[in-house]
């Protein structure tokens, strides 16, 4: 036998053997896709946390906790004024654990029961709501980014939209909103299209390497069949039967039809899958930006500055002054001068900084002429080239609120800065906050494309498309299931099982 028939014939096996498992996943695989289409992993938006919270005060507040002004300023402690259980309250971070501090107060201990269910009853007000107890992680909270948040109180609610509230025992903030529709449909959705129930961890190497392993048997078993399939059809004249496939029986005709017609869709998506994973580091970034050397912030505070960032007050009735409702104060530096953020419950944002000693002056963004400098300090490398995006482009964009990577914002304008480093690094600053927003590498790039647009689609143009992308999606979808469907039936023969629905007699 020559070495390019062994070759084939390795093919030939290797679709017959790993399909038997093979099909089964990417059944589970399409089935659980189309639910993520429209149901997402359980999240808390900027939106959703947001519009929980009411106005802050304009008048007499808050000054913050004696000393936070002077770690703040030294960068060793980030400053947030925010609203928890109702009451106005400091969120420090200062690269550890955060805690919550009331103005002029002292920093508290654990977050108790009773705090706990007060931030829930914020939340969701006249819902009925019982503490089920300390969970320091579930099947809905594997995000590394409540690590720093853990245990976390888990509040149940009933009424009309029940679910699971997620409170932080470091600030008593709600960190994460489940409605237990979400719940269940995840059980068919994201849960089972990530194979959770294998996972125990946020960080589980065991969990990452299981899915890796499968996601690679399955792109093997879609891509061997796509061969087999071509090898397999009658392109010049037919077969015996007349057709130009070989396959008389109906599930194996259908999976051979099938598969010719949607297997490079069942390839591309299985491969993407796997990138998901970024098997063996692949997409690792070769450097990160300095986002110390951004800020720039290690310096003692003049006593303008102190006054203003003792002075929210100030802030906030420039802000009302400008017709906005701030319900969150965030303090930041770029390039060694402060700023705040301001939010309202609309998740809209502006910018606050200090115009003299009686004034702040509020605008809706940074203008690239003064971030520029900060920007140009984020890598030891010169930049390359810069521009401001007043659209959305391939790799800064914003997608809907159920997709995995929904709950980030995205606004616009936002700077996009190019670096002559070897790895041709891309930064996105959005302006709106001044806000280090994303940095992508040429190998992050790369993965971009091999994982999230094989995967979803996501082109800006594409996600504006809307229902009919959703349509195509779906359609093609059910295109896989049939191909996989068809191959679970295939294989169930090949193990010599009789099919559950024809019985014995009606096989001889």
């Amino acid at each position: 036998m020559s070495a390019a028939m062994r070759a084939k014939r390795l093919v030939y096996l290797a679709h017959r053997w790993t399909g038997v498992a093979g099909c089964l996943l990417m059944v589970l695989w399409f089935a659980s896709g189309v639910v993520m289409l429209f149901v997402g992993y359980p999240k808390l938006t900027p939106w959703e946390r947001l519009g929980a919270l009411p106005a802050l005060p304009a008048v007499n507040c808050c000054a913050p906790p004696d000393g936070v002004v002077d770690e703040w300023h030294a960068a060793q402690v980030g400053l947030v004024l925010t609203t928890i259980a109702g009451r106005p309250q400091f969120v420090l971070q200062d690269g550890g654990r955060p805690s919550a501090v009331p103005p002029g107060g002292a920093r508290e201990g654990p977050i108790t029961l009773a705090q706990a269910l007060a931030e829930a009853q914020a939340f969701a007000p006249g819902a009925p709501l019982h503490h089920a107890g300390m969970v320091y992680e579930d099947r809905w909270t594997h995000a590394r980014s409540l690590d720093l948040h853990r245990p976390l109180h888990r509040i149940a609610v009933g009424g009309n939209r029940p679910g699971d509230l997620y409170v932080s025992s470091a600030t008593g903030q709600i960190v994460l909103d489940a409605p237990r529709v979400q719940q269940y449909w995840n059980y068919a959705g994201a849960w089972l299209h990530w194979l959770y129930p294998l996972r125990d961890r946020s960080v589980d190497p065991r969990w990452s390497w299981i899915v890796i392993a499968l996601s690679a048997v399955c792109t093997v078993t879609a891509a061997s069949g796509l061969l087999v399939g071509v090898w397999r059809w009658r392109f010049r004249g037919r077969y015996k039967s007349g057709a130009r496939t070989p396959y008389r029986q109906a599930w194996m005709r259908w999976h051979h039809l099938f598969g010719l017609g949607f297997g490079i869709v069942v390839c591309t998506w299985i491969f993407s899958g796997l990138m998901s994973m970024n098997p063996l580091e692949i997409f690792a970034p070769a450097s990160r930006p300095d986002i110390a050397a951004y800020r720039d912030g290690v310096r003692p505070a003049t006593p303008l500055q102190r006054g203003w960032l003792a002075s929210p007050g100030q802030i906030l009735h420039a802000l009302r002054s400008d017709g906005f409702a701030a319900v969150e104060l965030q303090w930041k530096t770029l390039g060694g001068r402060p700023y705040a953020i301001a939010y309202d419950a609309q998740a809209d944002s502006r910018v606050v900084r200090i115009a003299s000693a009686a004034r702040v002056s509020v605008s809706p963004s940074w203008s690239p002429d003064a971030v520029m400098p900060a920007a140009s300090r984020l890598l030891a490398w010169p930049v390359a080239q810069s521009r401001v995006l007043h659209a959305h482009d391939a790799y800064y964009y914003r997608r809907h609120a159920e997709a995995m990577n929904g709950a980030l914002p995205r606004s616009l304008p936002a700077l996009r800065v190019d670096f002559a480093d070897p790895a041709r690094t891309r930064i996105y600053i959005d302006l709106r906050t001044g806000e280090v927003a994303a940095s992508l590498d040429r190998s992050q790039r790369l993965g971009r494309w091999l994982f999230y647009f094989l995967h979803s689609w996501d082109l800006p143009a594409l996600l504006r498309a809307g229902r009919a992308r959703d349509v195509a999606i779906i359609a093609l979808s059910l295109g896989g299931l049939v191909v996989s469907v068809s191959g679970v039936v295939i294989g169930w023969r090949r193990l010599g099982k009789p099919w559950p629905t024809r019985n014995r007699k009606s096989q001889s």
